[in-house]
């Protein structure tokens, strides 16, 4: 492996300086020697292309979203028609309890 001997000078916060110190520090390793393989690791195509895939999804979810909403106003509508039917009925099954009822055995 080649010696490193080029600087980049990289600005960080100081909060992200402490938090990349303290990930280096638990990996056992420099800033630099955590870096290194992240900046190597990273390809711009791969962002590119997860950002297609969020806005797929954004678009998935939203047409998911109004299919469920269409799908619950029609069990509204169905369950106020059948609640309307239950409390019409179509026809009077009266005449036929008392013609059971009347019957001898």
């Amino acid at each position: 492996m080649a010696t490193a001997t080029e600087e980049i000078p990289v600005l960080v916060t100081s909060q992200e300086k402490e938090r990349i110190a303290k990930l280096a520090d638990d990996a056992g390793l420099s800033m630099g020697e955590f870096l290194r393989p992240a900046a190597e690791s990273f390809h711009p195509e791969d962002e590119d292309a997860l950002l297609g895939m969020i806005d797929q999804l954004l678009k998935t979810t939203a047409r998911t979203s109004e299919a469920i909403d269409g799908a619950l106003e029609f069990v509204d509508v169905s369950t106020k028609r059948m609640a309307a039917f239950d409390l019409k009925p179509p026809c009077s099954w009266g005449w036929l309890v008392t013609a059971i009822s009347s019957r001898e055995p």
